[in-house]
């Protein structure tokens, strides 16, 4: 039996500003439907550089931080004091806030002596927080990498063939890290991609493309049963049908 395809809802954003803002209302809109239903939220966000931004504008987000559990949906296998940790750069934008900081961050920790070490302890912090067949986020913040990645599933290695487990080892630009597998990132209820700059617009095109294949464009991995939600900004989603 062929799967239903996914589908996706793109916004083009008309500034990056406006980028922030829509991404971080949408974060928020998820935690409040969350929390409506059950006490505790949890989030899984991503790291990089284009988030920054809109991490700064969610902080600002009137929310019941306090009862909101944070993650990452991946991390680099570096201390947590590293310039490229994740783990860092959220403690230093979201979690430097004076409300957002009531937030219960979860980092993956990557002071276990191996890769596969902190693999383990985080997929077991995800067993007690996300209790379940699978591991399932309120909201889920992906990047798009421009060769088609999302979190640490790089195309031409073995994470993203994994689903037999929630957390895997990924290898991307020459450093260990710690991914989220595909079946979690499915399985969130809100998923959103932020997608910036003009070096994403073929990975953009490509995930959008429903006869591409997924080993070249891990990214068409995620297929939630909802809409997949798509903030680009001009440049990114420049040349694209509709826009």
């Amino acid at each position: 039996m062929t799967e239903p395809s996914t589908r996706y809802q793109l916004i083009v954003a008309s500034s990056p500003d406006d980028l922030a803002r829509q991404a971080a209302e949408q974060i928020a809109s998820g935690i409040d439907l969350a929390l409506a239903e059950r006490d505790r939220a949890q989030i899984a966000l991503a790291g990089g550089e284009t988030p920054r931004a809109a991490y700064a504008r969610l902080a600002e987000e009137h929310l019941p931080w306090e009862r909101v559990d944070v993650l990452l949906g991946d991390e680099r296998w570096v201390p947590a004091d590293d310039p490229s940790s994740n783990a860092r750069m959220l403690r230093e934008t979201l979690l430097a806030h004076p409300q957002a900081s009531h937030a219960r961050f979860h980092p993956v920790p990557t002071d276990r002596p191996t890769p596969q070490a902190s693999a383990e302890a985080y997929a077991s912090e995800l067993a007690v927080l996300c209790p379940g067949a699978l591991p399932r986020f309120d909201v889920l913040l992906l990047g798009l990498g421009d060769d088609g990645h999302t979190a640490s599933l790089f195309p031409g290695t073995a994470a993203p063939g994994v689903s037999d487990r929630p957390v895997t080892i990924g290898e991307g630009k020459g450093l260990p890290r710690i991914t989220l597998t595909a079946p979690v990132l499915s399985a969130a209820r809100r998923v959103i991609f932020l997608v910036s700059g003009a070096g994403k617009r073929q990975a953009l095109a490509r995930l959008l493309d429903p006869s591409e294949p997924a080993e070249r464009t891990p990214a068409r991995l995620v297929r939630p049963a909802g809409v997949v939600v798509i903030l680009a900004d001009a440049a990114a989603a420049a040349d694209l049908p509709g826009t």
